[in-house]
């Protein structure tokens, strides 16, 4: 008997270009850029004080429960409302899906605590301006709310999902840096593949931006430092490239399988082809760069039986680094040499275990429109990276297939396989 067919019948997005698909669509249409000068918090003293903040979202709008936002941290509250949004899309509601049968899976990230939640720990291990660390065990600990630690679990997020949705199958959370929510599509997929549910939510949120992860990201390089240029500083793949933008976001999509879609008469967006997954191996104690992407790109596309010319695009991870975007370059060249490339980041920046769902979005909306968002900023091409960028506009194409990849700076890769409805 083969295995069920996977399709996607709902889309939630909490992003900083937009919330919710039509926003989400509009600004990308327009080539809006979702980076700019961080307003959440005090700058001054950072040498990057740009990032893909996201301003106009109400948890109290999107979160059912309003007294469980007090144990929600802002990657759980971006979650649960992107959640929401996709079960809203799918007409996913409360007995229509048997719950024993209706899982989560989400990629999350390593979460940091709010400086709100961490001042009074601190204060209680202060002396005459100074961290006491020997005062941590007692007066630390006993100025910390009782729940903190809750809400910088990464797997509370889709911890929350399934409490307010009653979703009582299987469950993970998937803590793989960037691959992290392409990785949960994969994982959500295999689990209705061999029958163990009918739905899965499936996807990601993240949020790195508070003063902890932008210190965190300044110490450890790799920013773009185009600071009165916010929105030109994430150009994937051009040859004036100088770094990263972090962002943050949440994406989730519902995945079931056909007959339980058609039996329901849901909408169906996309279907899910396939999905692989692999790791830069090392030689001489360093990393074969780019080797684990091109593995995982061809088993994908071996597991579809899809050859790589018959792609409509690629959704490239184009994290705008030097090195990154080289190694992927041509590693996308040796696997679908001919195939348009799109990079997502450059609207709404690294969204870290979000950022794989965030650009599938892109791919599954470009397939009902005919369109291929182009890659912003990318205005030089660099010839040491040998891929058809699309750029100065959003490609026409009716063609509804493409390949999604996501890498991680250790040298983990996922890619997923997808292609329009029928």
């Amino acid at each position: 008997m083969p295995p069920e067919e996977v399709v996607i019948t709902g889309i939630g997005i909490v992003s900083p270009i937009g919330i919710g698909r039509e926003a989400f669509w509009a600004a990308l249409c327009q080539g809006r850029s979702g980076v700019g000068p961080i307003r959440s918090f005090d700058t001054a003293g950072l040498p990057v004080r740009i990032a893909a903040e996201i301003h106009d979202f109400d948890p109290k709008q999107l979160v059912p429960n309003r007294k469980q936002l007090k144990v929600m941290c802002r990657d759980a509250q971006l979650g649960v409302a992107a959640a929401t949004l996709a079960c809203r899309e799918a007409g996913i509601e409360a007995g229509r899906v048997d719950p024993d049968r209706f899982g989560v899976v989400l990629g999350g990230d390593r979460i940091c605590s709010s400086l709100a939640d961490s001042e009074p720990t601190y204060k209680a291990c202060s002396v005459d301006g100074r961290f006491v660390f020997a005062r941590w065990g007692a007066e630390g600990m006993a100025a910390s709310f009782p729940l903190n630690f809750l809400k910088m679990l990464p797997n509370m997020t889709a911890s929350h999902v399934s409490i307010i949705h009653d979703a009582r199958g299987p469950n993970n959370t998937i803590h793989q840096a960037e691959a992290s929510s392409l990785l949960a599509v994969a994982e959500a997929m295999t689990v209705i593949r061999r029958g163990a549910a009918d739905v899965m939510l499936a996807g990601g949120a993240s949020s790195q931006l508070n003063p902890f992860d932008c210190i965190r990201h300044c110490v450890m390089g790799d920013l773009s430092h185009r600071q009165e240029d916010p929105a030109g500083a994430m150009r994937p793949f051009d040859a004036d490239r100088d770094g990263q933008v972090w962002g943050e976001g949440a994406a989730v999509f519902v995945l079931e399988s056909r007959r339980h879609a058609e039996a329901r008469r849901a909408s169906i967006l996309a279907r899910v082809l396939a999905a692989a997954s692999a790791c830069d191996r090392r030689r001489n104690g360093a990393s074969v760069e780019g080797e684990g992407l091109r593995r995982a790109m061809s088993a994908a596309l071996g597991q579809a039986k899809f050859a790589a010319d018959r792609l409509g695009h690629v959704n490239a991870h184009g994290l705008s680094t030097r090195e990154g975007d080289l190694v992927e370059a041509r590693a996308i060249h040796d696997v679908a040499p001919a195939v348009p490339v799109t990079a997502p980041k450059s609207y709404f920046g690294n969204l870290g275990a979000a950022g794989g769902a965030m650009e599938m979005a892109v791919s599954v909306l470009a397939f009902g429109a005919a369109l291929v968002p182009a890659t912003l900023n990318y205005e030089h091409p660099d010839p040491i990276c040998p891929v058809q960028v699309i750029h100065g506009g959003p490609l026409v194409s009716a063609e509804t297939s493409a390949l999604l990849v996501n890498r991680t700076s250790f040298g983990q890769a996922a890619a997923v396989v997808l292609a329009g409805p029928n």
